[in-house]
């Protein structure tokens, strides 16, 4: 081994010695011939990872090639600005979206909410009202909403005695060429939104949670449901 060493110590102190001694135009067959000497000494080096040279080529390659099923988002065009999706092809099919959420009101704001006793107003019935109203109003407060038009909003609250909260679930409805479920998620944020306002001057700890979609019907996609 140390033989081996000095060997190649030797080898590169004598190719070093010829390439000050030479021009600029022999670097490149000296290169080749040192790496000629290396491995005749060493033997070839060792392909990565251990694989020979057919497979890292074909590796390569398919590495370099998009994935094709990948999915891209569909409120960003090519360059990567906002876009408004196009559906003018899209067909006219029915669609429903089921959206909830729920707002954690604490001991003190649920008491006066169920006794219908907070200063400003019946709560569940204002709320259910903002939340009809909010969802009417989607495609003015979410940017790349298309402005559809809605042939049902219901929104129902229900207080949960178990967690001190309102349970909020809304639906909208439509027969056109995209879904509702922003719409329907509008509802229900805007309603919690509309409890919270109500009842802050009873407390400052109410938290709105867990908005999400539940499930919806009618589009390309289909059915879906969170429970499914």
């Amino acid at each position: 081994m140390m033989a081996s060493v000095l060997l190649k110590q030797m080898r590169v102190r004598r190719w070093r010695g010829r390439c000050f001694s030479s021009n600029v135009s022999n670097y490149d067959s000296l290169i080749t011939e040192l790496n000629k000497e290396m491995e005749s000494i060493f033997g070839e080096p060792p392909t990565p990872s251990g694989m020979d040279s057919s497979t890292s080529v074909q590796t390569q390659s398919i590495s370099s090639e998009p994935c094709k099923s990948q999915q891209t988002l569909s409120h960003v065009d090519t360059s990567g600005q906002a876009s408004m999706v196009d559906i003018s092809s899209k067909e006219d099919s029915n669609r429903v979206a089921v959206a909830s959420c729920r707002v954690l009101l604490g001991q003190k704001a649920f008491s006066l909410v169920a006794a219908n006793q907070i200063a400003k107003g019946d709560v569940l019935n204002v709320a259910k009202i903002a939340g009809i109203s909010g969802a009417k109003h989607t495609s003015n407060l979410i940017p790349l909403c298309h402005n559809i038009g809605l042939s049902h909003v219901r929104v129902d609250l229900s207080l949960n005695e178990e967690d001190l909260s309102v349970e909020i679930e809304g639906e909208a409805a439509t027969t056109g060429k995209t879904g509702v479920e922003m719409e329907a998620m509008t509802a229900v944020a805007v309603a919690g939104l509309t409890v919270y306002d109500m009842c802050k001057a009873a407390s400052k700890d109410i938290q709105i949670t867990d908005i999400r979609l539940e499930q919806k019907s009618g589009g390309k996609s289909g059915f879906w449901s969170r429970n499914q």
